[in-house]
């Protein structure tokens, strides 16, 4: 039987500041849901600049934070403490201290190893331990969307675009090797959300909700789960669509 195509939600914020308060209100509804039916919560998000603003303001969501799992769908591969850490930005928005997020039980890419290969191992090992299914399924799976068309860090023409069969691959782009969760992992999750801002990001947000565009030019197409995507972007993201 042929897999039904990828079906979008788009919702648009009006600027920046309503964009991450609906993210972080979104997510922390679903977290909210999960905790409901089961023992705990498993979440990844995305690195970058946009989603800091949201992470920002889901630190003061009141949930049991004790009980959410929370990993990166996908980290450059350098220290922990490098500005480019998308650890470290984490750190410093979800999981600042004062917030009720600081609580969130979070589980980096060990990028400390001695190479990315070794990165990889371990953070498939950990994931596999972490979350249910096969592949496993996370609750709420956050992720950005690259002017290129990339996500996570299936950057387009890469090998990690063609990576069925490990949950974890090898990722470069924009000069730096990374650590990814594979298309399999990204579609598996119960929700998947994209979080799109910038006038920027106005030709990739078209070609992702366009059902002809193909995963060679646009990996995000990769990303099919069976729930269909919701998609937040602000007005100038959105504009024309």
């Amino acid at each position: 039987m042929t897999p039904s195509p990828t079906s979008y939600k788009l919702e648009v914020a009006s600027d920046a500041s309503q964009l991450a308060r609906v993210c972080a209100e979104r997510i922390a509804s679903l977290l909210d849901l999960a905790l409901d039916q089961r023992d705990r919560a498993h979440l990844a998000l995305s690195g970058g600049t946009t989603p800091a603003a949201a992470y920002r303001v889901l630190n003061q969501e009141h949930l049991p934070w004790n009980r959410v799992d929370v990993v990166l769908g996908d980290e450059r591969w350098v220290p922990p403490t490098d500005p480019a850490s998308n650890a470290r930005m984490l750190r410093d928005t979800l999981m600042a201290p004062g917030g009720p997020g600081a609580d969130a039980c979070f589980h980096p890419v060990p990028t400390e190893l001695e190479n990315p290969a070794a990165s990889v191992d371990a953070f498939e090992r950990y994931v596999r331990g972490l979350c249910p299914g096969d592949p496993p399924m996370f609750d709420v799976m956050l992720l950005g969307l690259g002017d290129d068309g990339h996500t996570a860090s299936l950057f387009p023409g890469t090998p990690a675009t063609e990576e069925r069969t490990r949950l974890v691959t090898i990722g470069a782009g924009k000069g730096l090797e990374r650590i990814s969760l594979t298309a399999p992992v990204l579609s598996a999750a119960r929700q998947v959300i994209f979080l799109v801002r910038g006038a920027a990001k106005r030709q990739a947000l078209q070609r992702l909700l366009d059902p002809g565009e193909q995963p060679q030019r646009t990996p995000a197409k990769l990303v099919q789960p069976q729930a269909p995507v919701l998609v937040l972007a602000d007005t100038e993201a959105a504009q024309g669509l």
